[in-house]
Parts: structure tokens; sequence; C-alpha cells
């Protein structure tokens, strides 16, 4: 939806504070004199970040050229490679440190080191050029969470050939249209991946979409799962056969910061996917920098990012953020219930994980589960947790900083997009006082606002729309082949400033709460609502483990507030739990935020991601014919929360 109309009204209030530990604060990477420099001159400050985090071939000298708004440049004499940063620059001093631990669902276990990583990546590079990809050809990956994934994603970094990762729960179609889309001549792919105990078969997936993708002329072929598979020849070729011979050094492409590093699709309000467009030393210095400021990241971590490679998340703060560090972390292939509930805390505990980084939806999975799995293992190793990807409920941080962190470690709750690239609104770990549900302050070198439907700042304490008033270094620079869209998309609302699409609230102290999508807002008698204030209230009960929340038209109140929650363990519910629950939204929030129905469900319906898809549910509510359910984890649960929402509608107002 657009923003016209009023300001986003913001009625919940959270009053806990957790100031940093004083032990934390005494050897924090980032201090709050980072803040005085990046304000006194942002563009030295991030020229100054881009010189000091990176190697160059040739250092840049200018920061931004704002020459052309909004289609703004970063370092724009500078050149490097990103493989290079991510490996070569590390080996003289850290080639034996592990770079990755990696687990197999099914449960093998491998340490790679950076010598290895960089031997393993430079024998693909050679393999793919062999295969005549070079500079500017686009390559896509398509795999699950295995080590070749991160190869493959620095083999194309180091020859210049600009990736699209295709999340692996994708359908055929999906992954057909962004090959089409970018014009990819390439792919890399497995025969299967393994989730929650099930091949994905993405070889029989892949050979589907590129039936009608006829310029793909290689489709490399991971063997993970000994799947049977039907095979091309001439196109198709085994990974392991096609780098077997080929030499463990491989020259890396000079590039220019400006030149594009990846394409990375993301849902568009059109239907149509939109294609990021990701420059390489702007984006590298941006992911480096935040990597090391909100993780607090030192040389003895142990860091894992719980997200797939095939989203933002996993690009940024799996692969290049760290990588570019010298960090160690963990990558695991699989589900987090598999084969028990507490696979998580068993990886955590056996690899000793500092930093953990992960989704509020899979936070209150493991606090549907109940405490007994994480407290099956020791979790003392842990001493800073993150989460990222959507807003936070402030009950799913506190149980997260609880039962995890064992009350004494600092939670970062961090927003940003896939088309910021970067963390943009982030606690620094041992400066910021923490509020449970707020991602507090703009990062330094970042200019955040909330605005009203005119385009001016909102007093503190109201809501409104998130904007951005000055470009950033990993910020995307188009939309891949659409200039006009993405002018349209996110600089035609307000002049001179990017619309993020979220809205957010600004406490009285100047710390931002995100309010969810613009599109996540309901007007309920002329009162715009966020939903993820009213799920938080939803899951402030203490019988509450999960809940989503959409509007649904009403002939009364214009839009009516429909709630679906799942309860934490064994609770059963009835009528006296939903006006329980009806009640308890009241007291917290208000009356005006008392949803007209509640469908008490096992599950609600997820991506293998973990998103949950409200879109569903809105169909759902309103009794239209779903959409597309191919992307969902649990298909199964669709008719029945569809079931249950007829019941609920019928027996409306009693």
């Amino acid at each position: 939806m657009s923003s016209d109309g009023p300001t986003i009204r913001s009625l919940e209030s959270e009053d806990r504070r957790f100031p940093p530990p004083d032990d934390f604060a005494a050897s924090a990477v980032a201090t709050a004199e980072l803040y005085d420099r990046a304000a006194a001159d942002p563009e030295a400050f991030w020229l100054e970040q881009a010189r000091e985090i990176l190697d160059w071939y040739t250092p840049p000298t200018v920061a931004c050229d704002a020459a052309n708004p909004p289609f703004f440049k970063w370092f724009t004499d500078g050149v490097l490679n990103a493989s290079v940063n991510c490996l070569d620059r590390h080996l003289a001093a850290r080639g034996d440190r592990v770079a990755f631990h990696w687990e197999g669902e099914p449960g093998e276990r491998l340490d790679i080191t950076y010598r290895d990583l960089h031997e393993r990546v430079c024998r693909l590079a050679n393999g793919l050029r062999a295969r005549g990809i070079g500079k500017g050809d686009r390559v896509a990956i398509y795999l699950g969470m295995v080590p070749e994934a991160v190869v493959a994603i620095l083999a194309c970094a180091r020859i210049g050939a600009p990736h699209t990762v295709v999340f692996g729960g994708f359908s055929p179609d999906s992954l057909r249209d962004r090959i089409i889309d970018c014009g990819c001549t390439a792919l890399i792919t497995a025969d299967g991946s393994w989730r929650a105990g099930k091949v994905i078969p993405l070889k029989r997936n892949a050979d589907a979409a590129l039936e009608s993708c006829p310029d793909v002329h290689t489709s490399v072929v991971v063997r993970r799962t000994e799947s049977e598979i039907a095979w091309s020849e001439g196109r198709d070729v085994w990974y392991h056969e096609l780098v077997a011979d080929q030499p463990a050094e491989c020259d890396p492409e000079r590039m220019a910061a400006e030149d594009p590093l990846y394409i990375l699709y993301t849902s568009g309000s059109t239907g149509k996917p939109k294609g990021i467009l990701h420059t390489t030393g702007g984006y590298l210095t941006g992911v480096a920098a935040t990597h090391r400021w909100c993780f607090d990241l030192k040389d003895d971590d142990v860091y894992w990012c719980a997200a797939d490679v095939g989203w933002v998340t996993g690009h940024s703060y799996i692969v290049y953020g760290p990588l570019a560090n010298g960090a160690t972390s963990v990558l695991y292939e699989g589900a987090p219930s598999t084969p028990d509930k507490d696979r998580w805390w068993s990886i955590v505990a056996r690899y000793g994980v500092t930093i953990l980084y992960c989704a509020p939806t899979a936070i209150r999975s493991f606090m549907k589960w109940g405490t007994e799995y994480p407290e099956r293992h020791d979790l003392s190793s842990i001493r800073l947790l993150g989460t990222v990807g959507e807003p936070i409920n402030p009950e799913a941080w506190i149980w997260y900083r609880t039962h995890i962190g064992g009350e004494r470690v600092p939670v970062v709750d961090t927003w940003w997009q896939t088309e910021t690239g970067q963390i943009m609104i982030s606690p620094l770990p041992g400066v910021t006082t923490l509020k449970p549900g707020s991602a507090t302050r703009p990062l330094p070198g970042i200019t955040a606002d909330v605005v009203d439907a005119r385009g001016e700042s909102v007093p503190l304490g109201q809501g409104g729309y998130l904007v951005l008033r000055r470009p950033w270094p990993a910020m995307l620079r188009t939309l891949y082949g659409d200039d006009e869209r993405y002018v349209d998309t996110y600089w035609s609302t307000y002049e001179g400033m990017y619309l993020a699409g979220d809205g957010a609230r600004r406490d009285d102290d100047g710390d931002y709460w995100l309010l969810g999508r613009i599109d996540d807002v309901m007007n309920v008698s002329g009162h715009r609502l966020s939903t993820i204030e009213i799920e938080s209230a939803l899951v402030d009960h203490p019988l509450v483990a999960e809940a989503a929340v959409v509007g649904r038209a009403d002939a009364t109140t214009g839009q009516a507030i429909a709630a679906f929650v799942t309860l934490k363990g064994h609770a059963t519910g009835d009528e006296s739990i939903i006006a329980e629950l009806r009640q308890h939204v009241a007291t917290k929030i208000g009356a005006i935020a008392r949803p007209k129905s509640i469908v008490l469900t096992d599950d609600l319906p997820k991506t293998r991601s973990g998103k949950i898809m409200r879109r569903l549910l809105r169909d759902i509510s309103e009794n239209r014919q779903l959409g597309d359910v191919t992307t969902l984890a649990n298909e199964e649960v669709v008719q029945e929360i569809a079931g249950m929402a007829e019941s609920a509608r019928s027996s409306e107002g009693s």
C-alpha cells in the first residue's frame, strides 16, 4: 500500500532496560566514539572504513559519488576482489584457522580451514573458466546449506561473474524466472539437499526450470544425497569431476568497486520479483564493518548465523562479512528439529559457539517447544545474541536472553533489508542500553528518520514511515534491468529519501521500534494499527508461543483484526482462552486493538526459511481462493486453519 493517509498509531509500551555489562563494555570493539566520528564527516568516515578494513589493488580516494541521484556510487576509483578479501589475505597469518565448522543434517561433520576454502574456491573458479564462464557472466546457484554453496559464491566473485543465489526451497518456476530475468548462462546445483529428514529434489527442480532456459550451457551438479537423477550430456557436469584436475591457484579478476558482485531477488508488490543489484567495494565495506561492530567480533569467537545463504542474511553475515573479517563460523545444513528439537543447542555446545544470530520466528518456535531442549546442553560459551528478519516481540526477546543467554548477555536486534545490504539500525552491544523489542539507533554513518505522509519528521512517541536520508555504502544500486522501477519503488514517494517500506516509531529517548511492513498496517475505524504490536501483545500472554495478525475487510470498521495463535507446549485452548486473549490485548494496548477473531492452531503457514506467510492468512480470513503454497514447509496446515477460520467467522459477535 502507499504511504498516503494518517500516521501509524503506536500504542505499545515497554519499560524494561538492560545496560551493557561492565566487563563487556570495557573490551568492546565498537565504542561511542564511532558515532562522533561518523557524524562529523560521514563520507570521510566511510572512506576510512573502506581503506582500513579491506585490501585494495588501488585504494579509493573518494567516498560517495552523488552526481546522479538516486543512482549513488561508492569508492569509484578503487579496485579490489571480494574473494581475495575473504580468503587470500588471511592465508599467511590465519591459513590454518577454521573458516567453517560444517555439520550436515544426517550428522556428518567437517572443519574447513581458510587454506582449504581458498583451494576449493580456486579449483571451482578455474573449472568455471574452463567452461567459458568469465567476468560479467551471470551464474545461478541453487543449493542447500553445504560448503559448496559458499565455495560457489566466492568462485563467482573471484572470476568477476555476478551470482544470483536462489533459495533451495523455491519451486522450478521461481528458479526459472530468476535465471531468465538476469540472463544466467550457468547453474550450480546438487542432486538434492537434506531438510527435516527429507530430500529436497534440487536437480529435478533445476531440470524442470532449465527446460525454459536455453541460454544455460552449463549445469554443475554437487553429489550430496546420492539421489537418482536425470542427466543432460554436454550441459550437466559433476562438481567433483569439474574441479578434480584444476589448479589450486586461480588469478583473481581485478574488479572496480562499482562492478556488480551479485543479484538477489526479493518479493515485489506486483508479484514480479525484484532483482536487487549489489556492487563490490561499497557492499564489502558495509558488511565487514557492521559485522565487526554489531557482533563485537573478537579473534577467538565462534560465530553462527543460522540463516540460509539463499537470503541476504546469508550473503552478508555468513559469507562476505565474516570471511572478510577472518572469523570462524558454523554452517548447518538442516532443520532445527531434526532429529530432535535440541539440534541447535547441541551444535552450540559442540563447537563452543560464542555469537548466535537467528530469526525471531525460530525463537518463537523454541518457546513453543519448551525450555527442556536448551536445558539439555551447556550454552555458557554464548556471550552475544542477535536477531534478524522481522521485528522481535519483547517476550521472545526476554525468553532468548533468559534461556539461551543465561540472563547475562546482550541481545542485538538488527534492522536491515535485502536492499540495504548491511545492518542499518542496531545496538552497539558495548555501548547501547537495550530495550526488548527495539532495534535502538541507526549505526554510525547511517541517517534514518520516521516521517508522516507528507515526509515530515514525526514527534517522538509517534509512529510513521521509516526512511533513510543519506546514501550508504552497501546500498542497492538499482533493480537489475529496471531503473525505472528502482526509482518508483524506493525514491519517488519522498524527495531525496529512501522509503524502506516499513513502519516505525521513535520512543521518547529517540530509539527505533519497527512496526512491520507498511502493507501490514491495518486501518481499523480510522486508526492505522501495526500488526507487530498486536502480535507482541498476544505473545506477552504466558500461554502463547507464537501469533500472526492480519487485517480483513469489515463492513463496520473498514478492517477487522484477525489473529492466529499457537499455544506453548501441551496447552489446550477453548472459547474461554480466546476471550482471555482478546481481553489481554485490550489491556496491553487498548480496546481498539482487540482482535475480532482468534483462531487457535497447532502451527502457522511458514516458508522453509521460517517466514510466516501472512498473505495466506489474509486469504483465509477473507475467504478468498488461496494463493501459491508451493514454498511452504507445512502445506497441510493451511486447509486446517481455513476450516477453523470459517468456524470463527460463524461465531463472531458472541
